[in-house]
């Protein structure tokens, strides 16, 4: 058993992700920048030129030598690898789909043993279940579980690539045509498939294999895609472009993909972008020297791999996803999420959960090298306020821009600044330093194949941390503990990176932080920091000063172990553990002293020794963490660690103080008070066990006697647990020591008590501890402690231990008792039987005991093990062991089971008595039989459940054999046979009590052995190899430990515990795969069918739970259990039944796992569902509920895929080819002919009994659904099923449709609801299989329309302007779905003639169901629909909308009998459509919308019909339409036009033209809306002359009107914008070369805005005095435009309006200063706030910006620079990379200026804003801006107020002061060099006049505010007067500050106070 030590840590300090350990050298040791290549020879040497095979084998033996026993060669492996690729191959032979998937979790098992596969396996492999994900029609849940396998095949990302692009070549189209079909499905087929996610799987496959797809099919796949991405497709083709182009030749497709990017506002495209620039970035690091070479790599270019255009462009698009509110601007990247959300009709179920930070991390390490010159220090150089800095930092471009975009957010890091921005920033601190940390070690390995030139460098990693440490050293004190977690790993990342940087700051916080006692969230967080920076603190070879802190720090942390204080508690554990697990708690000071170490002396004397003749360095104290000589350090340790022995003690005292405390005991699990005092005696169970395994031996025997001597002199009931557990610690050291101590005291002391009637009253539940009962239950946890581990000492007291065994299982008779009783049973079973590590400890065994070790173990603290370096001490039994073993089995266990034997043959006669000895005997027994020692030989399978007909018994699923350490594997060994009968006995005494007790009377007396027996059967089914979930939680255990000390996957070193971990899991993967597919021996049998599952139904909830649980997890453990249980099942919910055992049964079935099975198999499918549909008779509400949540859930597994899958007949020539390469890549012998033989006849036979069972089902259904007598719900039940039966490759039966048809017609609009469906579908499904040719055009949804024609677009414009056009009556064309012609154009498109020819050619059975169907059609039919349809609604609904359902349902029913009801429909809409009923409007509305779509083939007559009723009537319906019905109508247009040719409905495309738009009303603007929405890039043809109307009339009286006109030019915009390139390579060249390829910065209405711009000052003169104002045209015209900039901004098209709102920028600035008006001022200040904050172009940044500076400078109003400033900081903030060094001047040169400006508002919105721009990019301009401001300050001498000159100098001295207020608020958390001298000039103005007073004490109370946290610190920059200055201007002398003054004062005469004594002492 391991420690759980990281565990802890991960849980506790919730460490995200990867710390790490790198070779630092000492500071003395630093080596400059060498940028030289090694020679070829070194290199040649360093780099290995093993094969992948050889290392995965090297690997391999790393593994095998960990563990105590021998494993299987590689041959005996790869043997079963061809056994279990055999079996793969003859299931896919035979098309048994269902049966492969098991074998894919062999396969899986196989892969988890790693074993080496070859490359070209491993490929074969790949391609298989590559072409197996690309089946059409198989199962979601299938095609899941083979991409699933394919992953893992392909192996994780994060380490070394199984495969590269020259072992794999993989076609994409297959996959494309596979996953076309699932993102654009047909309209009436998409609501079927429901939320099947079958999208994002096969996009999970493209993006896993995108790397194998050829670099040379790269244009077609843009000649594939790019013609079909439209504004409508963008959110779908964007995920498709970034998983299937392959990560090399980027330069054909990165062009393309930063335009696009450029074009659309949108969240999703930002999100699947950024992560691709950062995986190309990684990808690319080493140029065209990496893996792609010359011809695939990417060359790089001024950053990285990207221009310095395409830089700036991700850098922004990083800066707006951090959402920091620069500029006080709320979060404006909104406008992409709100864009993505009004994407209309995109529909993308595509989803992904895609993190920014980490891909903003990548594309910033990974672009970092010394690419330009280094950047000097000019923040201290005097120069011209506006100098710019030259180069870069530390020479490196990307380096730089971080370090800018850092800077900028600074202050945001604080914990007063938190908010939502927090976690992002900390997270991003977090994710930069481990994608650093992995770039650095990578490039130290030989095998780096990036150029010396471009890799990191020593004073790039300086330069990194320095940039990183301020934000994160602020960050590790938040209010958050995710963000402190992630603070902490970036701090810890940095401290192993460069530990000179970090760990004496962190140190000096940490003091700090554990020395005061009143803020205890600052103790906190600073003991979790030190849990994690714990290795540079103890190792030497990482930061050399660490070591002698390490015993000062942990006896500060003591106090913090605290009850009171949980989380603090924790905090202290956390840290004692991480650092003790790396440390020998040991005194060297008397080896330094030269006294020798005697085994005889008292611990206490040993620690008291005189060292005084020690030279200790001089400096030492002035200046702790200076780094001194090595010799120097270690004496100062080896001083420390005399202070080892106190501490210990303390620590043992203080824990035992808590135990002392604790709350009482109790509960059903008999816990120890709540979930946080559990926690804390977790955390301190898991401190002991590190602490008391390092003690050298004289500290362990002095905490042994303090334990033991506390243990006999103390019995708490409080306690018990507690202090069992911390014995335990101590046996896991040394379990002999702590035995021999222990055991017979405790032996005599529980004789003693149970002589005196301890555990005498008989309980069988759980009760709390009786006070008389304490001693023993003391002495039995103690026991329990002592016995865990350590089995060759419990050899030593064998009789001992036997007989106290016997005497507590007959003596212990209550609950607590007994239980007792059997946790020891079960330590002393494990502790003998266990394959487990015994050695936790720090360093191997052999080194801990070597004596030269234990003199200078201070040198090894912190060491660090490669895999192959680690010496695994594993505890394997011994014979004696075993004989032990089985001693207790016959002495002690075969009794007790005679005695229960005995007793349950005496049901009649059971009393309390008897009940109580059959629980006592049945837990202890359950215990004695949990053991992992004897391996399951072959068992005689009675009941294999395979049909012989269609299922083979070489297929089963048989577990993959492998060694696991198992002692006992030989059937003919003596001792495998006894502790078999054993076991077999166990098992059929468990029968016997399960048949008793369910024959007495009076159950409810007699639950707790009921449970007792279900525990019994759960030990006999379970206990045997790992669970899953026991499995899992190890590897997650070892994934922590791992993790702690590494800073990426390719470090080979790591903690000692780690690689034991690694080992242990390792040997339980072995285990577990033995606890899977285990065969069923006849005993199995009977406990399963007989026992378990009757305990499932039983009539107590208790015992039914729990044995369900039971049931499904032996269910997952035994091949084909389910299928042997579910008879006795099914039978439980006939008619007859108790109530209580059909809950039980429908819990059974529910079960997410027997559900899918059952559904997946027709004969039990058919069971399932007609069990369910025959429940009704049960009228108890609970079971209601389950039959319908039950029936609801198994829909997903009822669809026409699941059926195909069972009965696949198709051609797979795909997967043939695959299994072809197999075959060749194995033995002759892979294949068993006989078998697949075998296989393809039952294949046949399997097939036929799948169509004849799905059809007696659906026989079945409908029979229950008919019957009279079915409650309605129930035939709704019915209904949903039957339509998951329809399927495309069956006809539904006459009956079923008639069926349907029936209940178009219910009175329950859920059933009518389904029923349309269902008809809906089966006619698509009918059409479909009418139209297709072929099994791939029925299931790839390829078939062709017979209507349809294909034609060539040769002229693109030509073919646009033949659809403005009329339709030619004799050879025309429809062209319904234009979805292309955007970027390009494909190169045909579908359409369809005017004139039809063809008609549907149906087959017989088809025709009958359209029989069926036209049969139940008569004359009242539609009369009938029309009353239902025409019925208030019960749903409540938001807005009127049409019924969907019933739109679709009266479009198929007008395609399906081409109008033939014409003539009966249309006296019934009549009336509908001019009753004043909304309702029947609505019903009108949607039969309309029906007839209209439905119209599409109708014959020429037939639509005339249609025409010449409907056209007259338009008017009829505009004139009456009311504001509660206008809706209904507009979505009769939307839904009428919606991707269909409007030269369809020609008249109602007229007559909406000939609409007269009056701007009165809006119902005619609306329809017009609709109409442009609906129409699309058709409307082209009239959009300019609407344009020029909507302009015209932008002065409309009413807001609703404005607002529509505003919608409406933004749809124009959106349609016109095509930038249609006549072909792919045209667009690829123009991405590459024109500056605006997709013109978005030409304007659609620069002419019509112009000209609105150009009256905007006339009319602003015309405005009305209040309040008429708001009726003014500037106010009308003023605000249209405002909604539609403010709707344009925030669509996905927002750069079309950019031109505009570049245009109108002055006027949004003159707008924002007119108060008189609240609305326009509101509009225009948010477009003004959102158009600053979004991404620009670097061409058009300064344009913008010059137009803010302009209107700033140039405006006579101050209200404008009022309001343009804070606009000015946020876009400097969002284009802080692209604004120019010329634009930085201007900002500079406004802002100057501004400070002097006349309004004293402006002044100080200047000084807010200079603050912000200083703190953003202008720290190298500190220095002069302070000289010219103090300057400035000194020269203005305030005359009297009588004076004319007093305003003007007030202004002026105002400025100044404004000035450098700015500077010291720019760095609101530090004392800067130059900012103490500040506050001399200010406190000489801290009385005069306000405004300047006012500000003056304003500054000094946000400092006071801001640096109270670091006071103590910062105080020392200042002098005595400083000081006395600063609390002046925190003062003044004003009367009214005298309050002020007293708190203030006091705060700085403290710290002067503090300071003096400081300097005193």
């Amino acid at each position: 058993m391991s420690l759980d030590i990281n565990s802890l840590i991960a849980e506790f300090a919730e460490e995200f992700s990867s710390g790490g350990i790198s070779v630092v050298m000492d500071e003395g040791d630093t080596p400059v920048d060498v940028l030289e290549s090694p020679s070829d020879d070194i290199a040649a040497e360093l780099v290995s030129d093993r094969s992948a095979y050889e290392k995965q084998k090297a690997t391999l033996q790393t593994y095998l030598d960990s563990l105590p026993y021998e494993c299987e060669s590689i041959d005996v492996m790869q043997a079963k690898l061809e056994y279990i690729v055999g079996k793969l191959i003859v299931c896919a032979k035979s098309k048994n789909w269902l049966v492969l998937t098991t074998w894919d979790a062999i396969l899986q098992c196989w892969l988890q043993m790693r074993y080496p596969m070859t490359t070209s396996t491993r490929a074969t492999l790949v391609r298989f279940y590559y072409e197996l994900c690309l089946l059409p029609g198989i199962e979601v849940r299938v095609i899941r579980s083979w991409a699933d396998m394919l992953y893992r095949l392909l192996g994780s990302k994060t380490v070394k690539r199984k495969l590269e692009a020259t072992d794999l070549q993989l076609p994409w189209k297959p996959l494309w045509d596979v996953l076309y079909k699932e993102l654009f499905p047909k309209s009436r087929l998409a609501e079927f498939q429901g939320n099947r996610n079958l999208n994002n799987i096969l996009l999970y496959v493209a993006e896993s294999c995108k790397r194998y797809f050829p670099a040379t099919d790269i244009p077609d796949m843009l000649e594939t895609f790019l013609p079909i991405l439209t504004p409508d497709t963008t959110l779908t083709m964007i995920p498709v472009l970034t998983s299937f182009f392959p990560p090399t030749h980027t330069h054909i497709y990165l062009p393309v993909i930063f335009r696009i990017w450029e074009a659309f506002n949108s969240h999703i495209m930002d999100d699947r972008f950024l992560e691709f620039a950062g995986i190309l970035a990684e990808e690319h690091v080493a140029g065209q020297e990496g893996p792609a070479g010359e011809e695939g790599g990417a060359a790089w270019k001024d950053v990285g791999i990207w221009t310095q255009e395409e830089w700036l462009m991700l850098v922004s698009k990083g800066i707006e996803s951090l959402y920091v509110p620069v500029g006080n601007s709320s979060n404006v990247a909104a406008t992409a999420v709100q864009a993505d959300a009004s994407a209309a009709r995109q529909g993308s179920k595509v989803k992904k959960t895609i993190s920014r930070i980490s891909c903003m991390a990548k594309l910033f390490v990974y672009s970092m090298a010394l690419d330009g010159p280094i950047r000097g220090d000019s923040a201290s150089t005097p120069g011209s306020p506006n100098s710019q800095p030259m180069g870069y930092l530390a020479g490196s471009k990307a380096l730089d821009s971080l370090d800018k975009l850092i800077t900028s957010t600074e202050s945001f890091f604080h914990p007063s600044n938190s908010g939502h921005w927090t976690f992002t920033l900390t997270n991003l601190l977090q994710r930069l330093t481990v994608e650093f940390a992995d770039r650095w070690l990578e490039e130290q390995q030989p095998s780096c194949k990036t150029p010396v030139a471009h890799r990191l460098t020593p004073s790039l990693r300086r330069a990194f941390v320095d940039v990183l440490r301020t934000p994160a050293f602020l960050a590790m004190f938040s209010k958050d503990s995710f963000c402190i977690s992630m603070a902490q790993s970036a701090l810890r990342t940095m401290a192993l990176l460069e530990p000179t940087l970090i760990m004496p700051e962190l140190l000096e916080r940490a003091y700090g932080g554990l020395e005061v006692v009143n803020e205890t969230h600052r103790t906190t967080a600073v003991l979790k920091m030190l849990s994690g920076i714990s290795l540079p603190l103890v190792s030497e070879m990482i930061w050399r000063p660490g070591q002698k802190h390490l015993l000062p720090l942990l006896e500060l942390c003591l106090p913090g172990i605290d009850l009171n204080d949980p989380n603090k508690t924790i905090c202290a554990t956390l840290f004692i553990v991480s650092a003790m697990q790396h440390v020998k708690v040991g005194d060297l000071s008397m080896h330094h002293s030269g006294f020798a170490l005697s085994g005889d002396a008292p611990g206490e004397e040993l620690m008291e020794l005189d060292t005084e003749d020690t030279h200790i360095p001089e400096g030492v104290e002035m200046s702790p963490f200076v780094s001194l000589g090595r010799q120097e350090e270690r004496t100062l340790v080896r001083e420390s660690t005399a202070g080892f022995a106190d501490w210990v003690t303390s620590l043992f005292r203080r824990v035992l103080a808590l135990y002392e405390n604790l709350p009482e005991e109790g509960g059903k699990k008999k816990t120890t008070g709540g979930k946080s005092e559990e926690t804390v005696l977790k955390s301190i169970k898991s401190m002991l066990d590190v602490v008391t395994l390092h003690l050298s031996d004289q500290l362990f025997d002095l905490v042994l006697n303090l334990v033991f001597e506390y243990a006999v002199t103390n019995a708490k009931s409080n306690a018990i647990r507690a202090f069992g557990q911390l014995v335990a610690c101590l046996a896991r050291a040394q379990p002999q020591k702590t035995l021999d101590k222990f055991l017979p005291s405790c032996i005599s002391r529980i004789q003693e008590e149970l002589k005196y009637g301890a555990s005498s009253v008989r309980t069988t539940s759980t009760h709390d501890l009786v006070p008389s009962d304490t001693t023993l239950h003391w002495n039995m946890s103690i026991l329990r402690g002592c016995l865990a581990y350590g089995a060759h000492a419990l050899l030593n007291h064998k009789e001992d231990i036997i007989n106290l065994l016997s005497l507590l299982l007959n003596k212990t008779k209550n609950e607590r008792g007994y239980t007792g009783t059997a946790a020891i049973v079960t330590r002393v079973m494990h502790a003998l039987s266990g394959v487990y590590p015994s050695d936790n400890r720090f360093v191997n065994e052999d080194v801990w005991n070597q004596p030269e070790f234990g003199e200078s173990h201070n040198t090894q603290w912190g060491r660090l093990y490669e895999a192959k370096d680690v010496k695994v001490e594993w505890h394997v039994p011994s014979t004696e062991e075993v004989q032990f073993i089985l001693d207790i089995l016959d002495r002690v266990a075969a009794p007790a089971l005679d005695k229960i034997e005995t007793l349950a043959q005496s049901t009649q006669h059971w009393d309390e008595v008897v009940r109580n000895d059959f629980c006592r005997q049945v837990a202890t027994q359950r215990r004695r039989h949990s053991i992992n020692f004897l391996q399951e030989g072959p068992k005689d399978i009675v009941h294999p459940c395979l049909d012989p007909e269609t299922q083979l018994e070489g297929l089963l699923v048989d577990h993959l054999d492998v060694n696991a350490g198992f002692i006992l594997t030989d059937p003919n060994d003596p001792r495998y046979q006894q502790a078999l009968q054993h076991r077999i006995r166990f098992g059929n005494v468990t029968h016997l009590a399960a048949i008793a007790l369910r024959q007495i009377q009076g159950g409810e007396d007699h639950l707790d052995a009921v449970v007792a027996v279900v525990k019994a059967i759960d030990t006999y089914f379970l206990d045997y190899g790992m669970s899953r979930g026991d499995f899992i939680t190890l590897q997650k255990n070892f994934a922590q430990s791992r993790e702690v000390n590494r800073v990426s996957a390719r470090q080979k070193e790591n903690s000692r515990i780690a690689w034991v971990k690694r080992a242990q899991v390792y040997h339980c993967g072995r285990l577990y795969i033995h606890a899977l597919y285990r065969r069923r021996s006849s005993l199995d049998d009977t406990l399963l069918k007989e026992d378990l599952a009757e305990l499932c139904l039983s009539p107590y909830t208790r015992v039914r739970r729990l044995a369900q649980n039971v049931l499904h997890s032996a269910c997952g453990s035994y091949v084909r259990a389910t299928r042997y249980i579910l008879p006795s099942i099914f039978n439980a919910l006939s008619k007859g039944n108790d109530p209580d055992r059909i809950k039980g049964a429908l819990y059974v079935l529910g079960n997410k796992g027997t559900a899918a099975l059952t559904m997946s198999e027709p004969p039990l499918r058919r069971q399932y569902l007609v069990a369910l549909l025959e429940c009704q008779h049960e009228e108890k509400p609970s079971i209601q509920k389950l039959v319908t949540t039950f029936s609801t859930e198994c829909l997903i597994h009822l669809s026409e895929e699941v059926i195909r899958t069972s009965a696949y007949t198709a051609p797979t020539p795909g997967v043939e080819a695959s299994i072809r390469t197999l075959e060749e890549e194995f033995s002759p012998a892979v294949i068993d002919s006989q078998l697949t033989k075998a296989a393809v006849e039952c294949a046949a036979k399997r097939v036929q009994r799948c169509l004849e069972e799905t059809d007696k089902t659906v026989r079945s259904i409908l029979e229950i659904a008919s019957r009279p007598t079915t409650h309605w719900r129930y035939v709704h039940m019915a209904m949903k099923f039957l339509i998951g039966f329809l399927r495309r490759d069956a006809v539904a039966p006459p009956e079923l449709v008639r069926f349907f048809m029936e209940q178009t017609l219910s009175p329950q609009p859920g059933i009518r609801a389904s029923a349309e469906q269902a008809i809906v579908k089966t006619a698509v499904l009918m059409k479909i299989r009418a139209y297709a040719k072929t099994d791939d055009e029925l299931w790839l949804c390829k078939w062709q329309s017979p209507f349809a024609r294909t034609i060539s677009i040769d002229n693109p414009p030509a073919f646009l302007a033949q659809l403005y056009q009329p339709v030619n009556e004799v050879d025309g064309f429809y062209v319904d779905l234009l979805d292309t012609g955007f970027l390009a154009w494909t190169k045909t498109i579908k359409c369809y003639p005017v004139n039809l020819s063809n008609s549907v050619l149906w087959d017989s059975a088809s025709r009958q169901c359209l029989q069926a169907m036209h049969s139940f059609i008569g004359e009242g039919y539609f009369t009938q629909l029309a009353t239902l349809w025409s019925q208030e609604s019960s749903k409540a609904s938001g807005s009127p909308h049409l019924h969907a359902e019933n739109v679709i349902f009266m479009i198929t029913l007008a395609k399906l009998f081409n109008g033939e009801h014409l003539h009966l429909i249309l006296p019934i809409v009549e009336p509908l459509m001019s009753d004043a009923d909304k309702f029947k409007q609505a019903a009108a509305a949607e039969i309309l919308t029906g007839l209209l779509r439905g119209s599409k083939h109708w014959p020429r007559q037939t639509r005339e019909e249609l025409w010449s009723w409907l056209t007259p009537r338009f008017d009829v319906i505009l004139t009456q339409a009311k504001p509660d019905t206008v809706s209904y109508w507009t979505s009769f247009l939307e839904h009428t036009l919606l991707n269909l040719d409007p030269r369809r409905f020609q008249p109602l495309v007229d007559w909406i033209l000939s609409l007269h738009l009056d701007f009165q009303v809006t119902k005619a603007l609306n329809i017009i809306v609709v109409f442009i929405d609906s129409v699309g890039v058709r409307f082209n043809g009239v959009s300019e002359k609407y344009a020029s109307i909507f302009f015209d009339n932008a002065d409309s009286n009413y807001a609703e009107i404005r607002t529509s006109i505003a919608n409406a030019l933004c749809l124009i915009a959106k349609y016109q914008w095509r930038p249609a390139y006549p072909s792919v390579d045209a667009l690829l060249v123009a991405c590459a070369e024109s500056p605006d390829p997709l013109r978005i910065r030409q304007g659609f209405f620069s002419y019509h805005v112009q000209s609105i711009i150009d009256n905007l000052p006339k009319w602003k003169d015309e405005r009305f005095p209040p309040p008429r104002v708001s009726q003014s045209r500037y106010d009308k015209v003023g605000l249209t435009m405002l909604l539609w900039l403010w709707v344009s901004l925030y669509s996905p098209e927002a750069c079309l309006v950019r031109p505009h709102a570049m245009a109108l920028l002055p006027e949004l600035l003159s707008m924002s200063e007119l108060s008189d008006n609240p609305e326009l001022q509101k509009y225009s200040s948010a477009v003004l706030r959102v158009f600053s904050s979004v991404h620009l172009p670097p061409s058009l940044t300064h344009v913008v910006l010059e137009n803010l500076v302009s209107a700033i400078q140039s405006s006579e109003s101050w209200r404008i620079r009022l309001h343009a400033l804070p606009a000015l900081v946020v876009f400097f903030y969002r284009n802080l990379l692209t604004i120019s060094s010329d634009g930085v001047l201007k900002i500079m040169d406004v802002l100057l200026d501004c400070l002097s400006d006349e309004n004293v508002e402006v002044r100080e919105m200047s000084s807010k804003t200079l603050s912000g721009v200083v703190r953003c990019s202008q720290r190298q301009n500190i220095i002069p801006l302070k000289n010219r401001f103090v300057s400035l300050a000194r020269s203005v001498k305030l005359p009297s107020r009588t004076h004319h000159d007093y305003g003007e100098s007030l202004r002026k001295l105002h400025s100044a002061i404004l000035g450098l207020c700015a500077l010291v608020e720019s760095f609101p958390y530090s004392v800067e060099p130059w900012m103490p001298s500040l506050t001399e000039v200010l406190a000489r103005h801290a009385t005069d006049p306000p405004p300047i007073s006012t500000t003056i004490r304003h500054c000094a109370s946000e400092f006071k505010k801001t640096h109270q946290d670091t006071w103590h610190k910062d105080q020392l920059a200042f002098d005595e007067d400083q000081l006395q200055s600063l609390s002046t201007m925190l003062v003044g002398t004003s009367y009214c500050g005298l309050i002020a003054s007293v708190i203030g004062g006091l705060w700085l005469i403290n710290g002067y106070i503090y300071r003096r004594l400081d300097n005193a002492s």
